[in-house]
């Protein structure tokens, strides 16, 4: 991996903003895509996307998505004395939420420090501990005196609250630790990929570029392909590594490659298109690992929408996803990166009527 490369990934990861409120990694995005791409289009509720139009008469369109939101907090009330109740934004473990650093980003644009409450050990002796702790008990703390102090600098309800967190990499130089992986990872696989075929001919029509509020439900893709009317669909996405006690068995495993989906709660990726994944992977000898998932991503979302979208993810598998640290592989996002660049050059309009005629 290139240094700028690693640079582009802590500026994204480091930035924040949770489901609903990506505008900070919008504008990023908008002010790096619009030199790569023929225009920049915005759907009503904030994805951002480039358009890169083919020469090729009557060329198909292939969608790249990845989302920009990140899994948070939401402000829902104000204590008397000054401390804040939240509702996740996202799917959050309670057993992470406790004694972190936030930033809780206010309406009126500032940014204010804030840690997640904890009991210490010694207030637990003599009862029965944390049993069923919610994410909903868990107050925030910005050490403000009291209700009438906070909404002195403007804060309020709806404001939301996002992890603080530097990105680093891993003694050895292999792997890299942040917040956000899940999905700016997708995000630097956009930019990284158009700048790569900023010069490339396609002969598909490419949309690409991330949604909003995937966290929250998949609520971005919908309007994303109703504005783009894609005929191909790739959501580019992290998902969760299981390889800390076994490799049999477990999907996900650090350092094995980019992950071809196969089946999720939302999805069974179409045959064609699994092929087409696995021939370009292994004609160009990019390591892969098969990948089915507990969770979903915007191509649940995609593929059933319009009069469905084959779709799929290309993939890569994060330990400890959402919470403050996220450990990936470098390795397996160089190659995301190289299949996805060669997926894109390959389709043309008889490989995708192909993929979606199915035979």
């Amino acid at each position: 991996m290139e240094e700028k490369t690693f640079q582009r990934i802590k500026t994204l990861t480091e930035l924040q903003g949770t489901s609903g409120f990506e505008h900070d990694i919008r504008s990023y995005m908008r002010a790096q895509i619009t030199p790569l791409v023929d225009s920049v289009e915005q759907d009503g509720l904030g994805g951002i996307f480039g358009v890169k139009k083919s020469r090729v008469t009557d060329a198909k369109t292939v969608m790249v998505a990845a989302h920009m939101d990140e899994v948070g907090f939401m402000i829902a009330q104000i204590t008397a004395n000054g401390f804040f109740k939240v509702v996740p934004l996202g799917g959050w473990n309670p057993t992470v939420v406790s004694a972190q650093r936030f930033t809780l980003k206010a309406s009126n644009g500032q940014n204010y420090p804030v840690i997640s409450s904890s009991i210490p050990p010694h207030l637990l002796r003599g009862t029965n501990g944390q049993q069923n702790l919610q994410v909903t008990d868990i107050l925030f703390d910005g050490g403000f005196t009291d209700k009438d102090e906070v909404l002195s600098f403007g804060i309020k309800p709806g404001d939301t609250i996002v992890p603080d967190v530097s990105t680093i990499k891993t003694a050895n130089g292999k792997n890299i630790i942040s917040k956000a992986w899940d999905n700016r990872y997708g995000c630097t696989m956009v930019l990284e990929a158009l700048e790569t075929l900023q010069n490339d001919n396609l002969d598909s029509n490419l949309v690409m570029g991330a949604n909003v509020q995937e966290e929250v439900g998949l609520r971005g893709a919908k309007p994303a392909v109703t504005k783009f009317q894609p005929d191909l669909f790739f959501a580019v996405d992290c998902s969760a590594a299981d390889d800390i006690h076994t490799k049999t068995g477990t999907f996900g495993h650090l350092g094995e490659g980019v992950m071809i989906r196969i089946q999720d709660p939302g999805l069974i990726t179409l045959p064609k298109l699994r092929d087409y994944l696995l021939t370009t992977a292994e004609d160009n000898n990019i390591p892969y690992q098969y990948f089915v998932s507990k969770g979903g991503t915007d191509a649940g979302a995609a593929h059933t929408a319009n009069e469905g979208i084959p779709s799929t993810v290309i993939g890569v598998p994060g330990r400890y996803i959402h919470t403050h640290q996220t450990m990936f592989s470098i390795a397996d996002f160089d190659a995301a990166q190289e299949l996805l660049v060669k997926v894109l050059r390959g389709l043309d309009k008889s490989t995708v009527e192909e993929i979606v005629k199915g035979y």
